[in-house]
């Protein structure tokens, strides 16, 4: 007879998620916040990890070295967010929705490791 109970490294697995918010006025898409560690797998295996990760820092990348937009970008353990000012939401905006495009297709595809904090 199989248990029903879960183990503690699978509880400690389902607390993890990867939760995303779009920051949005009435012009568009202003930034994101993202936060947390997905716990699909472990650091460097991680392919949720990986995907949301590779694509913010691309949008910021573009944003700021590319199309030389000022963002107010913070990195710290396990967050990621940035911010435009208001007059760059129509020049930036395309980027945004593409990464809220790509974060919530990743939601359809992995609902138990990253959720939109909409």
């Amino acid at each position: 007879m199989q248990s029903r109970r879960k183990s503690a490294q699978q509880l400690k697995r389902l607390k993890k998620m990867t939760k995303y918010k779009f920051l949005v006025k009435s012009k568009g898409i202003y930034g994101f916040v993202i936060n947390g560690h997905s716990g699909y797998a472990e650091s460097g295996s991680d392919i949720v990890c990986a995907a949301v990760s590779s694509a913010a820092y691309m949008v910021a990348n573009t944003i700021t070295d590319v199309l030389g937009v000022k963002a107010d970008i913070v990195e710290a353990d396990a967050c990621f967010s940035l911010k435009l000012q208001e007059k760059d939401i129509d020049k930036c905006g395309v980027l945004l929705k593409g990464l809220q495009l790509h974060l919530d297709e990743l939601c359809t595809q992995y609902p138990e490791h990253i959720t939109s904090g909409e």
